[in-house]
């Protein structure tokens, strides 16, 4: 909703400025009837004509961006294959990382972030981890299993995959209590 408010904002602004700029330009150059009295001297008449036609380029610029439409705003993954173009978003590939790490019960709060390199996708993966296993086996493990389930399902080379072990959970210290 604010995006359409600011475009909208946008438009009305830049439309008023070009009008208000043309105006500037046609009462000062001489192409109008006077309507204002020409009491400015040429140098001043110069530099408020070539202001207003800045105004006016810059307003145009503005009235395209407010009325274009977005393209294709979300990232995505491009493959060619032999029946047609497939774009797989960015939020899936997450999502599927996720989906890979859950099944690792001593691994939780995970994050991943994907970034898009000619040698393929490279994984970062932040998680905490119960404490309870080895940390660089069970780094080892997770790596494997989201380089291999995300190239399985999506068909895009997984080049990296880097695992952030952030904190352990902590578990809850319970004190007895003693009636």
């Amino acid at each position: 909703m604010a995006k359409i408010l600011d475009r909208l904002l946008l438009f009305i602004y830049s439309l008023s400025v070009g009008i208000i700029s043309v105006l500037i330009i046609l009462l000062l150059s001489g192409l109008t009837p006077d309507i204002v009295p020409s009491q400015y001297n040429e140098m001043t008449t110069i530099i408020v004509i070539s202001v207003a036609a800045v105004l006016f380029l810059l307003s145009m610029r503005f009235f395209y961006i407010s009325v274009r439409r977005d393209q294709g705003s979300l990232p995505s993954v491009d493959q060619r294959t032999e029946y047609g173009d497939v774009q797989i978003s960015m939020e899936t590939i997450e999502n599927l990382c996720l989906k890979a790490s859950s099944k690792f019960r001593s691994v939780r709060d995970v994050k991943s972030r994907i970034h898009v390199t000619e040698a393929g996708l490279e994984i970062t993966i932040r998680a905490i981890v119960d404490g309870e296993s080895s940390i660089p086996q069970l780094t080892t493990e997770l790596q494997k299993a989201i380089h291999d389930y995300v190239q399985e399902i999506t068909g895009i080379p997984v080049s990296h995959v880097s695992v952030y072990i952030a904190n352990l959970v902590q578990s809850p210290n319970y004190k007895s209590r003693v009636e």
